[in-house]
């Protein structure tokens, strides 16, 4: 089940004794969290919910409250954080569980008790018979990080309905800044909102104003101005993370891992790899491989393959001391650029 189907049941109280959350997007996860909560009209501090952490807590310690009737109300809400007990994870400080007490717990759960399993991994054993049995009665929910299509059509929605007009630009650079991740993207929005409250309106500027570049998105900058050949740009950026206490070494690491990525794009686009066969062969952000995909078009694969010896040359002289890291990486971007 979607995460919208989800909402729509549980705020009609349609409830099933099990639920299952499945994924790791945090904003969707948090979402079915205040569902549940609002729709019992409960509070964090109510007798009739309890939230428990399997590295901490033991399953036995769920199911005694599991099987509790409820405190003057219809139901006892429980959430379940870190079940790794479904999944191939070993934990060597968390605590004993009884699993085959959970199995026949879920053969047979108590009515007035809804027990939800938020399940934060990106795989789980489905040879484990917890697993099967927990998935068989559960009704599940599915909290996957969204495709960048999805992504899109989330945030628009999202404009759309507070009434604010955010030009191509300011979208385009926000879903780079924020990574495409949902997320992320939510947390930012809430700055962006609040500050076009009045106006409605947001562009590029206010995005480069009011969401912060992480040190990776600024070496992506860095590594088109070195690629468009825009070496006094370049520099000034460099000379501005340096100044903001950035380590060379560290930036010189981060650009060989992005002019890496840039060189295998283009070896794999070569042997008819697409975007999403691209994404699974290297493992990395699907939107990260989309923008590679982009730049490699317009750049030969000779110039890819000489920066990224020079910068791993670089590296091993930085490392042993024979340069001046400093002087060296200035050197790099006068002379690639």
């Amino acid at each position: 089940m979607n995460v919208q189907n989800a909402l729509q049941i549980i705020y009609d109280q349609k409830f099933q004794a099990i639920y299952l959350v499945v994924g790791t997007e945090e904003y969707l996860q948090k979402q079915i969290h205040q569902a549940f909560l609002e729709s019992l009209h409960l509070g964090v501090d109510d007798l009739n919910f309890a939230a428990f952490d399997l590295e901490e807590n033991t399953v036995d310690e769920v199911l005694d409250e599991a099987e509790s009737m409820p405190f003057f109300g219809d139901y006892r809400l429980i959430f379940v954080e870190s079940p790794f007990i479904l999944t191939a994870e070993k934990k060597t400080n968390a605590p004993e569980h009884n699993v085959e007490r959970l199995v026949s717990y879920l053969k047979n759960p108590v009515d007035t008790t809804i027990l939800v399993f938020f399940a934060d991994y990106e795989k789980l054993d489905e040879r484990k018979k917890v697993t099967k049995q927990l998935k068989k009665q559960a009704e599940t929910i599915d909290v996957e990080p969204m495709s960048e299509a999805q992504l899109r059509r989330f945030l628009q929605q999202t404009l759309d309905n507070d009434g604010i007009d955010m030009d191509r630009e300011a979208f385009e650079l926000f879903i780079r800044l924020t990574d495409a991740n949902l997320t992320k993207a939510m947390r930012e929005l809430q700055k962006l909102q609040l500050f076009a409250s009045k106006t409605k309106r947001i562009r590029k500027n206010d995005v480069e104003n009011l969401v912060p570049k992480t040190l990776e998105d600024n070496v992506f900058d860095l590594t088109n101005y070195v690629l468009q050949g825009k070496t006094a740009e370049a520099l000034q950026l460099y000379e501005d993370l340096h100044v903001q206490g950035e380590e060379t070494i560290k930036i010189n690491a981060i650009l060989i891992s992005q002019i890496r990525i840039y060189l295998q794009t283009v070896i794999l686009l070569k042997m008819g790899y697409q975007q999403g066969n691209i994404t699974r062969t290297l493992n990395v952000h699907p939107y990260r491989v989309k923008l590679a995909i982009q730049q490699v078009r317009k750049i030969d694969s000779k110039i890819l393959t000489r920066l990224y010896d020079e910068l791993i040359e670089n590296d091993y002289k930085i490392k042993t001391g024979q340069m001046d890291k400093e002087y060296l990486f200035q050197l790099f971007l006068l002379q690639a650029a």
